[in-house]
């Protein structure tokens, strides 16, 4: 598939999945007034372009998804490297926000909680994380390599408890599995179901939320 098509069906998988656009709604406006961007385990979505945010930087682990980025000029800036050696790569408050979306919970829990603080570090304004409420499980997607294995669950009170607000999103946890995507048949129903769960309930309650979406504000002298 070539950069072009793939664009298009990512565009497209927004624009008509009313659940993506209330996902991306929210972290548009989390890096409000955010003019520079760390994007960490950015893969090869370009997600924050799609979004408007601009002076992104990406990173990206995996050296695939790293090269495919490069390919689709996902990022103004794109590094490769590991995600647990950001305080040796980047200086303290060298971006207005970083964010990292799906990405804590593929690490451990004393790795996850290093990259908060490194992420913290380097940011001047905001830190950002979308994650998955909980653990849920996930192995290899396509590699041994492609770091997509989870290895820890985040939940609310936790999150909170390190100074986040908290969002629930994509409705209500049990309507939805591994990858995020609708346990149940068809499709178009319940992701309509999972979209009014949503905005009535799981946005406010988000114990009950099929992910978290969790911002920080900095208070940097």
């Amino acid at each position: 598939m070539n950069s072009q098509m793939t664009q298009t069906l990512a565009r497209l998988k927004e624009r008509f999945d009313p659940n993506s656009v209330l996902c991306g709604r929210a972290l548009r406006n989390a890096l409000s007034g955010c003019d520079s961007v760390l994007d960490i385990g950015c893969g090869a979505s370009g997600r924050l372009r799609r979004l408007g945010v601009r002076n992104t930087t990406g990173f990206e682990g995996y050296k695939p998804d790293y090269e495919k980025a490069k390919l689709l000029k996902t990022h103004d800036h794109l590094v490769h490297g590991d995600a647990r050696e950001l305080s040796n790569i980047f200086k303290p408050g060298q971006f207005d926000a970083c964010v990292a979306v799906d990405v804590i919970e593929h690490f451990n829990k004393e790795d996850g909680l290093k990259l908060m603080q490194d992420m913290e570090r380097i940011a001047r304004k905001k830190v950002v994380f979308f994650t998955p409420k909980g653990f849920m499980s996930q192995m290899h997607v396509t590699a041994e390599d492609d770091l997509q294995m989870h290895l820890s669950g985040w939940e609310p009170a936790e999150m909170k408890g390190y100074g986040y607000d908290v969002i629930g999103q994509l409705g209500p946890q049990s309507l939805r599995g591994e990858g995020h995507n609708l346990k149940r048949r068809p499709a178009v129903f319940w992701s309509l179901v999972s979209f009014l769960g949503q905005i009535t309930w799981s946005h406010s309650h988000p114990d009950q939320a099929a992910a978290i979406l969790c911002i920080k504000k900095i208070a940097r002298r």
